[in-house]
Formats: C-alpha cells, structure tokens, sequence
C-alpha cells in the first residue's frame, strides 16, 4: 500500500505550520552588513586608496606634489657662486 499526500503551501506557510521561527529579518541585517563590507572592500581596492596604502609617504594632492617637485628642483639647481652639488669644480 501506497500512499502520497501532496500538500501545496509557501515556505512561509510551511514554517508558520511546523512552529519554526522567521529568520527572515536577521538574513536581511547580515545580508545589507556583508553587502557594506564588499563595498567597503573594493573602495578599499581602488587605485587611490592602494597607493596611499603602499606609498604612505608619497604626496596625496597636487599641492603637495608641486612643492615636492620644487624642493627636488632647488636641490638640484646651481647654487650661488655657480657650485652646486651636481657641478663639476
């Protein structure tokens, strides 16, 4: 003897039935804080943020790049007197 019982019903309704509580609301709260991290993460990946992280150092606006740059220049340019430190005398 064989006997099927077919029972047509939602997930939902299935839980409500056998007493087993709705995860629904904890699922969406991981879910959007795993959603924020991904996003977080790949901020964290882009061009910007990997040479402020790998070139802490390095000048991050092109003010402080400009006056990298003339520190560099004053350095190299011949002092007064004509001798600097990349001239031969």
């Amino acid at each position: 003897m064989k006997i099927n019982v077919e029972v047509d019903c939602t997930p939902e309704e299935a839980r409500t039935f056998l007493g087993l509580p709705d995860l629904r609301p904890m699922q969406d709260a991981v879910l959007a804080k795993m959603q924020q991290q991904m996003l977080d993460a790949v901020d964290a990946l882009s061009p910007e943020a990997l040479l402020r992280t790998w070139m802490p150092l390095a000048p991050q606006t092109p003010e402080q790049m400009r006056d990298a740059m003339a520190g560099l220049f004053r350095l190299f340019t011949p002092m007064a007197g004509g001798k600097g430190p990349g001239s031969q005398g």
